[in-house]
């Protein structure tokens, strides 16, 4: 199962960067041999302005074709690690090609695309900057991995 980060705005060279390459460059490799990737990071931004409308617009254009679509959104269930690899083992055993996530912008996803969402997950209660969350959804997809796997990286 083919895995997609749809995000809006740009991730420059820093800290947060440098997080998200690392961990997914490990759950490239774990996940490779559980049918979990290639991650594909999508990166679109609304240079007219035009709002969550905007940002939905571009971001349904950056989608694969037939994905399954899980929106982050404060709003979502929260999952804890274990479930979540469970989730993701469910998908790919289930026929799913290709699973995209979405994070949205400053202001969130527009709830037109939060509602074409088969999933919300939410990272809990509190809102996060979209830059954390692309940090904490690569970290989550590379744990998710190793628990399929059986690797000692999750500890319980």
């Amino acid at each position: 199962m083919r895995l997609h980060i749809c995000v809006v705005g740009r991730l420059r060279k820093g800290p947060e960067k440098s997080l998200v390459d690392d961990y997914l460059t490990r759950c490239d490799r774990t996940g490779r041999a559980l049918g979990l990737g290639p991650v594909n990071v999508v990166e679109v931004e609304d240079r007219k302005g035009g709002g969550m409308a905007a940002e939905a617009a571009l971001l349904r254009r950056a989608l694969p074709s037939g994905a399954r679509l899980c929106a982050l959104d404060e709003r979502g269930q929260t999952w804890s690690s274990p479930e979540f690899a469970q989730k993701l083992a469910g998908w790919r055993d289930g026929g799913t090609q290709d699973m995209a996530f979405v994070i949205g912008g400053a202001d969130g996803i527009d709830p037109a695309l939060r509602a074409e969402a088969q999933d919300l997950m939410s990272f809990g209660a509190m809102v996060w900057p979209h830059m954390l969350v692309r940090v904490m959804l690569s970290e989550q997809l590379y744990r998710a991995a190793s628990i399929l796997a059986g690797s000692p990286y999750h500890r319980v």
